[in-house]
C-alpha cells in the first residue's frame, strides 16, 4: 500500500451518524478531508455533517439504507456531483444480534449479512469507476475481531464479519495493480450505540462485560493506517490478544469458547 496524505481528499462513510463511522469522519475531516455522510438517522447525520464543516471541510449528508442501491447510488452521484470525485471509501455501516444460533429465528442472519457484507460489497462495486480515477484511493472496511474468531451467540454477526475479511484479502490482490489499497480495520468492543439496535436478543451474552474503548482511538488508528499504507490494523489491546491466542494457542480459545457455548 501506499503512504498518503489526507488533505483534499474525497471520503465517503458509511453508518457516518455515531459510533466508529462518525469518528472516523471527524478525524478525515481534521485531516482536510471532504465528505459525503450516510446513515439512516437523520438527525444525527446532520449534526456530524455539521460538525464536519465546524472544522472546515465540506460535508453532505445522504440519508438512507445502505442496503438501499437508490442511497447507495445518491451517495456516489454525490460525491461525482459535489466532491468532483472519490478517493476513500469507508464501509462502516453494521449491525448484529445476540443469541445461540440454535434459538435464532431464521430471518435473523438476511439482514445481518445484508447490512455487513453485501452493502459493503456493492457499495465497493458501485464505487470503483469513482476510485479508479481518484488520488491514491482506498477502500477502508471495518470489520471485526470476530471476523478472525469467532465465538458462540454471534454466529452471523461473526459469519458477515469473516466474509468482508475474506472479501477484502481478495480484492486488495485483484486491485493493487490499479493503485486502489485496501485496509481492514479488525475492531474491538466499542462503546458506541451498536449494541443498542440488535435486531434480536435472546438474553445477556454469558461473559463478563470489560469496559469497550471508545471510538475516538479506533479512528485516529484507522486514520494512521491509512497514511502509512497499513493492509490490516487491530486497534485494541484485547482485540490482539483474541487474535494473536487464536493464531498461536487455537484449541485453548476453542475450550475458552466452549465454556460460554
Amino acid at each position: 500500500m501506499a503512504r498518503r496524505s489526507l488533505h483534499n481528499k474525497r471520503a465517503l462513510v458509511t453508518g457516518a451518524s455515531g459510533g466508529i463511522g462518525r469518528a472516523i469522519a471527524l478525524e478525515l475531516a481534521r485531516a482536510g478531508a471532504d465528505l459525503i455522510l450516510v446513515a439512516r438517522r437523520e438527525d444525527e447525520l446532520a449534526a456530524v455533517a455539521d460538525e464536519v464543516q465546524q472544522l472546515g471541510p465540506k460535508a453532505l449528508a445522504v440519508v438512507g439504507d445502505v442496503t438501499d442501491a437508490e442511497t447507495r447510488q445518491r451517495a456516489l452521484d454525490a460525491a461525482r456531483d459535489q466532491l468532483g470525485g472519490l478517493d476513500i471509501l469507508v464501509n462502516n455501516a453494521g449491525i448484529s444480534a445476540h443469541g445461540r444460533f440454535a434459538d435464532a429465528d431464521p430471518s435473523r442472519l438476511r439482514p445481518i449479512m445484508e447490512v455487513n457484507f453485501f452493502a459493503a460489497v456493492e457499495l465497493t462495486r458501485e464505487a470503483l469507476p469513482l476510485l479508479r480515477d481518484g488520488r491514491e484511493p482506498i477502500v477502508v472496511n471495518i470489520g471485526s475481531v470476530l471476523g478472525r474468531r469467532g465465538c458462540p451467540h454471534k454466529s452471523e454477526y461473526c459469519a458477515s464479519k469473516f466474509a468482508l475479511r475474506g472479501f477484502s484479502e481478495a480484492l486488495r490482490a485483484e486491485l493493487a495493480p490499479r493503485g486502489i489499497d485496501v485496509l481492514v480495520v479488525t475492531a474491538g468492543p466499542t462503546d458506541t450505540q451498536f449494541f443498542e439496535h440488535l435486531i434480536e436478543t435472546h438474553g445477556a451474552l454469558p461473559w463478563p462485560e470489560g469496559k469497550p474503548v471508545s471510538p475516538e482511538p479506533v479512528a485516529r488508528a484507522t486514520i494512521r493506517a491509512m497514511e502509512r499504507g497499513r493492509h490490516e490494523i487491530v486497534p485494541s489491546w484485547r482485540g490482539w490478544l483474541l487474535v494473536t491466542a487464536n493464531r498461536f494457542f487455537p484449541r485453548l480459545v476453542d475450550w475458552a469458547m466452549a465454556r460460554y457455548g
